[in-house]
């Protein structure tokens, strides 16, 4: 007599969205893919089908890029799936020690003159100006306590939701990830305690009240809610 087996590894739940596959992280590697395959041959589908997207969902699970490579391949072979995201609560620590950086608000006391550059991973917080000719790059957030003359390019990764703020805004140009805006754009005396982000709807940088920030993004830090009540 067979014995039946016990362990269900794999979950397969269909959604609005396409199919999400839980795999229980408890199981080997090696025994979460056979069950895949078998689960996956025996429910196949038809091969003019539209394509399928799949999420994958692995729990406490850690995968090397080969591992991902043989998972992707048992969804997608002969199956008209395409893997949307595979998805882990477990990261190496070199990439959580990258994570913490890139969220930590350097601050920094200086002024960055003309022909300077200051470029940092992360939300800068800087006091002090930065002059005609300087210019301050961050893969976060900018926040210059000072007035703000010359460039400013914050998202420098591509984080289309970084802002810059400044005391005194008067800049040569501001850089939010790929979106540019020159000089034009502002009034030509400058203007206190505003900011920059991206206007989604205009597709375009605009200087906005910093207050603006609450209606705009949703989720604020609890270091942009400190700036805008003082």
């Amino acid at each position: 007599m067979q014995e039946t087996k016990q362990n269900q590894y794999v979950t397969i739940k269909g959604t609005r969205d396409g199919l999400t596959l839980f795999i229980d992280d408890r199981c080997s590697f090696e025994d979460a893919c056979r069950e895949l395959q078998e689960k996956l041959t025996v429910n196949r589908p038809q091969k003019d089908e539209p394509v399928v997207k799949v999420t994958v969902k692995l729990g406490n699970r850690f995968l090397y890029d080969d591992q991902k490579e043989q998972l992707e391949t048992i969804i997608t072979s002969e199956n008209p799936f395409t893997v949307q995201s595979l998805e882990s609560n477990v990261i190496l620590k070199d990439d959580a020690l990258a994570m913490l950086e890139d969220a930590d608000v350097k601050v920094m006391n200086r002024i960055v003159r003309s022909g300077q550059v200051l470029e940092v991973t992360g939300d800068i917080l800087l006091i002090g100006d930065v002059n005609p000719g300087g210019k301050v790059v961050s893969t976060g957030n900018i926040y210059i306590m000072g007035s703000l003359h010359g460039i400013a390019h914050a998202g420098s990764n591509g984080d289309k939701n970084a802002i810059i703020t400044a005391s005194y805004m008067n800049p040569s140009q501001l850089r939010i990830a790929d979106y540019i805006s020159r000089a034009p754009d502002y009034e030509s005396d400058g203007v206190y305690m505003e900011c920059g982000l991206i206007d989604t709807t205009k597709d375009k940088i605009i200087i906005d009240r910093l207050q603006a920030l609450t209606h705009r993004r949703k989720k604020l830090n609890g270091f942009e809610r400190r700036i805008i009540n003082g």
